[in-house]
């Protein structure tokens, strides 16, 4: 009888504790799990910002160039008539058609130099242009004024009727030194107010870019960068980290049309004396030493037993010019222009172009294995010091509200051999008449038009009634009266 109660007494103790035990263990267990649960619904992770700036050294920081450069880098798109021949199968059935002329847009960038609305940019980029309408960074479209183009530099001038502009000041390009880091700011593929770096890897690159033209005398040193710039870039800005303009991106080099990782701008100090020119004279004033130069080569060097392959040899001269009159022989390596070394053709053709006739110019060249001091006046393409006024030679080619231009034989595909091309025309009889901008007179009264001043002539000594004849662009003829 005791056992069984011992027994008993035995178990209930146990089963005590076991439920003690038990409940204790899972109820903690429970609330821990809970409240686990409940922190994790509740108080859920927050995503949470990060300073992103970095301490990186000056002069690698580019914040502050690309946020300058991109207000003051506009898109440009230029509407322009393009003429295309006439379809054999519609001349098949309806006889000759003529070409005909189709309404293009070319665009690309430009850099607003200064306040009041000046735009410098690519020749190429304008070119042909009727129409230029700019578009600022802040969306605002300005239609633009061409004050004049550079073809032998690729450069033209813009000005737009705004104040207030956000601009990029120049600087010196030849401070810019191989390795510099540089910007590339423009709108490739219409991608506005892209920003691209890189580095200089070369100056005073020819790349040949601009003799597609034979009445062109191209003036190529083109700065080498490898920020990648593609089409629209052109006409953008090249700036140094501090955001001054040091170039006008130009040309890539490529097979496929896109960037393939060089590409090419203009150095500045070319861009500024070109745009200050087109400013004042409407064209640009360029100067010539009158030479015929070419490098110096390891087997020139050999050959005339130079000390080394620095300068510029002297090849021939013009007679009469501005070189054989100061002074240079034959031979002659010149060294240095205004305390810059030259090394090649191309660095030589930077440093005089930025230069016009008259000026005076200290040369450094070496001669017999010495060298001495040369100072050359600069002359103009006519072997003369004269300045020329565009301006003043457009003022004397108008009559009548209308601007003339002379003709060569680009328009024998209309059977034009002869005439006068209306180049820009504002009120005035002629417009009141019906004639437009791009109109070629050929005969007034019969008379066939061979050049502006017998146009004007004729026009000026007429009086009564005038009959004018002539053709459009794209072949159609027209004819026009009016009373003088």
């Amino acid at each position: 009888m005791k056992s069984k109660i011992s027994f008993f007494l035995l178990s209930l103790v146990g089963g005590a504790m076991a439920f003690f035990v038990s409940d204790n263990f899972f109820k903690n267990t429970n609330e821990n799990n809970f409240d686990s649960q409940t922190r994790i619904v509740n108080e859920s992770p927050k995503f949470t910002m990060v300073n992103a700036s970095t301490n990186v050294p000056k002069e690698l920081d580019f914040t502050n160039a690309a946020e300058k450069t991109v207000n003051a880098v506009v898109h440009i798109s230029s509407e322009f008539q393009q003429t295309y021949p006439s379809d054999p199968m519609m001349e098949f059935f309806w006889g000759p058609q003529g070409s005909r002329m189709r309404p293009q847009v070319a665009t690309g960038s430009g850099v607003i130099i200064s306040e009041d609305g000046f735009i410098v940019t690519n020749n190429h980029v304008i070119d042909e242009a009727e129409k230029i309408i700019i578009t600022l960074n802040d969306g605002r479209e300005l239609e633009a004024e061409l004050i004049g183009a550079d073809p032998n530099t690729d450069l033209a001038l813009l000005k737009v009727e705004d104040t207030q502009l956000p601009f990029t000041q120049f600087g010196n390009s030849d401070d810019v030194k191989l390795g510099d880091w540089v910007l590339a700011v423009g709108n490739p593929f219409n991608l506005t107010s892209t920003v691209t770096a890189g580095i200089v890897s070369a100056k005073a690159r020819n790349i040949n870019i601009l003799r597609r033209n034979e009445n062109v005398f191209p003036l190529e040193s083109f700065i080498q960068t490898d920020a990648a710039v593609n089409p629209g870039n052109s006409g953008g800005a090249l700036v140094n980290p501090n955001g001054l303009l040091v170039g006008i991106n130009t040309a890539i080099a490529s097979k496929t049309g896109s960037y393939s990782g060089y590409s090419f701008a203009i150095p500045s100090n070319i861009a500024l004396k070109v745009v200050n020119d087109l400013k004042k004279y409407g064209m640009v004033q360029r100067a010539f030493i009158g030479v015929i130069i070419q490098d110096v080569t390891q087997d020139i060097m050999n050959e005339f037993e130079f000390p080394d392959t620095k300068g510029v040899m002297v090849n021939g001269l013009t007679d009469g010019g501005a070189a054989y009159d100061a002074g240079i022989e034959k031979n002659d390596v010149i060294l240095k222009v205004e305390n810059i070394e030259v090394n090649d053709v191309p660095e030589l053709q930077e440093q005089i172009g930025k230069f016009k006739p008259g000026d005076k110019v200290n040369l450094i060249v070496r001669r017999d294995n010495e060298t001495q001091l040369i100072n050359v006046t600069l002359r103009n393409e006519s072997g003369n010091t004269a300045i020329v006024d565009r301006k003043k030679i457009e003022a004397e080619s108008t009559i009548f509200g209308a601007s003339l231009k002379d003709i060569g034989d680009d328009y024998r595909s209309i059977n034009v051999l002869h005439g006068v091309m209306i180049q820009d025309i504002n009120d005035g009889r002629l417009k009141d008449a019906g004639l437009k901008k791009g109109f070629i007179i050929t005969h007034i009264d019969k008379a066939p038009i061979k050049s502006k001043i017998q146009l004007i002539d004729l026009l000026k000594s007429k009086k009564g009634g005038v009959l004018i004849e002539g053709k459009y662009q794209n072949g159609v003829k027209g004819y026009f009266g009016f009373g003088l």
